[in-house]
């Protein structure tokens, strides 16, 4: 059998190359919004089992605070300070602590990976799992504002404003929060970190800030939940200077955006290792 080159051959007889098949195009990117629904959904069903014993534990928390602190200040200005201070700690106690002990068993237990897989903007994971937790604070929120109103003698017509306090400081404790799950080593340093933050929330929020030391004051200056509080505060005079209340309430939306933000990236920052 003798072998003849190709280069002999007809052109006729010259083995035609196979097509290559195009590439099948890749599916859309997930935008943000559905991606954020679907997890908040999905974030939102699977805290519901806990939402009694969450909802109890973070109200009598702060009813119980509200009700220690009535003989030691005076139906004033530190009044203010007492519940407004306590109705936003329910805010923290959900978004700074337990979304800190969430992230931080998440990414201890491997359950980063399951999200990873999903085709869905890592803002979307965070401000899913932000939005769920802090949709359970409202109802405690309001319990412990109409409570210490009622015990200091309050007025209620300016309640309304929690609406708008409530998801601007939710938004940047739970930003917080998960950088704080998301970031530490272990999940034990991730609810210590947690247990910290809102301690700092009661101590800096709920006392007056007339009566703290100078230092601790501009510590308070710092935690984001303080312009929170500062804005249901002026509210209860009256005539509340709204321009400063909105001032506080932008600082909250902006600290809420860095922070959430942060959040994001240390999501995607754990995702990858």
């Amino acid at each position: 059998m003798s072998v003849v080159p190709a280069q002999v051959l007809p052109d006729g007889a010259r083995t035609v190359p196979e097509a290559v098949p195009a590439a099948a195009p890749l599916a859309p990117a997930a935008r943000l919004w559905p991606s954020l629904v679907a997890v908040y959904r999905a974030q939102l069903s699977r805290a519901r089992v806990a939402r009694i014993p969450l909802l109890f534990v973070a109200t009598f928390q702060s009813v119980g605070i509200t009700v220690m602190m009535r003989g030691v200040v005076d139906n004033g200005f530190e009044a203010r300070s007492v519940v407004a201070g306590s109705a936003v700690l329910v805010v923290a106690y959900v978004a700074l602590n337990l979304l800190a002990q969430y992230f931080g068993q998440l990414r201890a237990g491997g359950g980063l990976d399951h999200y990873a897989t999903l085709p869905v903007p890592p803002a979307a994971v965070v401000l899913g799992a932000a939005a769920a937790y802090a949709s359970f604070t409202v109802p405690g929120t309001l319990v412990t504002a109409v409570f210490g109103c009622a015990l200091f003698g309050l007025p209620l017509s300016n309640l309304w404003v929690l609406l708008a306090v409530v998801p601007l400081a939710g938004a940047a404790l739970s930003g917080l929060g998960a950088a704080l799950g998301l970031l530490a080593p272990r999940p034990e340093l991730a609810t210590l970190l947690g247990q910290l933050g809102m301690s700092a929330a009661l101590l800096l929020g709920v006392l007056p800030a007339d009566r703290m030391p100078e230092i601790i004051r501009l510590a308070r200056d710092l935690l984001p939940s303080t312009y929170g509080v500062e804005a249901y505060a002026r509210t209860f005079g009256e005539h509340p200077d709204w321009a400063v209340v909105l001032a506080d309430l932008g600082v909250c939306a902006g600290v809420g955006v860095v922070s959430l933000a942060v959040a994001a990236w240390a999501y995607r920052r754990a995702a990858v290792r």
